[in-house]
């Protein structure tokens, strides 16, 4: 039996060596996601697809008031304590993710064209190491930095008097709120995105863009039309990977988002960009503390839930896309 062991590994061996943390990992992940939905059952059981709606629970009260009603339910909550309306928090929510993949986006397809075909040599090898270490620092530095450089600069020179006054009776603008989050955010995702794309980019064969330059079009045309055109699946999976990782954060967010289940409201104008907010994955962070409350418990399962669902309805668009792509460009 040993002497098989040493043998050497037939391709069939070798498959089921390989499979087989792939099979666990698979496992793994639809055993976390059975688990959740097990824990976060009751909510749904008591409030439906409904509580991922707007407006005020039956109980009445902001989300937050309903959240602090459920701690005060104790170990055997009544029917009552479940009920919940999200919103405001998947608003939050999908605002941040929107917004800060939709400027890491054009920052990083830019910056990696710069990288791989207009920085010089000593220029290029500065730059890439620094963003790939700008991809590893820790989200809490971030919100260290924004709780005590951008929140108080954004309350002291960007919030007038009068902007205060106009929503004084509706909600608080003290710094910490969507303009904050949607920077630091866009800062912790871009440094990922440009890493992956600039990987992707410098894949792109050198003759495929001097065949476009030698028809005669600029070097930025053929760059945009036959590099850029070539990699758009790496795009797209580069803004997926960006998107769980904004889905995901909490610490960062909790610290200078205004941690206020408030949704902004668009019409509100200018002042829209410093109203606070608090996403799910910053709702969870900050009650779990709370935990031994039955029903807030069910409803922090329940976010969680939505936060695996969404990152799997991303993981599976993105695939269709990246086939389509890939088809097109085969074509």
């Amino acid at each position: 039996m040993l002497a098989r062991l040493r043998g050497p590994l037939t391709d069939r061996r070798a498959g089921l060596l390989l499979g087989a943390p792939a099979v666990a990992v698979v496992l793994i992940v639809l055993a976390m996601l059975v688990f959740v939905a097990i824990q976060a059952w009751p909510t749904f059981q008591h409030n439906g697809l409904g509580w991922l709606g707007d407006g005020p629970a039956p109980t009445g009260g902001t989300v937050d008031q309903q959240l602090g009603s459920m701690v005060e339910g104790g170990e055997a909550p009544p029917p009552s304590a479940y009920a919940i309306k999200a919103w405001p928090l998947i608003f939050g929510t999908a605002l941040t993710t929107v917004l800060s993949i939709a400027i890491g986006i054009v920052v990083s397809v830019l910056a990696a064209i710069f990288i791989v075909d207009l920085a010089p040599r000593r220029v290029r090898n500065v730059v890439v190491p620094v963003v790939r270490l700008l991809a590893a620092v820790p989200s809490v530095i971030y919100g260290l930095i924004g709780i005590l450089v951008l929140v108080p600069f954004v309350n002291d020179n960007l919030i007038s008097e009068g902007q205060r006054q106009s929503v004084q009776n509706v909600i608080p603008l003290t710094g910490p709120g969507l303009l904050v989050s949607v920077v630091l955010l866009t800062l912790m995702v871009t440094p990922i995105m440009i890493a992956l794309i600039t990987d992707a980019l410098e894949s792109v064969p050198r003759g495929w863009r001097e065949g476009a330059l030698a028809l005669g079009v600029t070097q930025w045309r053929a760059t945009m039309s036959v590099a850029v055109k070539a990699i758009r699946p790496a795009i797209v999976a580069a803004a997926v990977l960006a998107s769980a990782r904004a889905l995901g954060e909490a610490i960062m967010l909790s610290m200078v988002s205004g941690s206020n289940g408030y949704a902004p409201r668009i019409q509100d104008g200018l002042i829209f960009l410093f109203e606070p907010l608090r996403p799910l994955a910053a709702t969870i962070a900050e009650n779990t503390e709370s935990i031994n409350s039955a029903a807030l418990k069910s409803t922090l399962y329940a976010f969680a839930f939505l936060l695996l669902v969404s990152c799997f309805v991303l993981s599976l668009g993105s695939y269709f896309i990246k086939r389509s792509l890939r088809a097109q460009g085969a074509r």
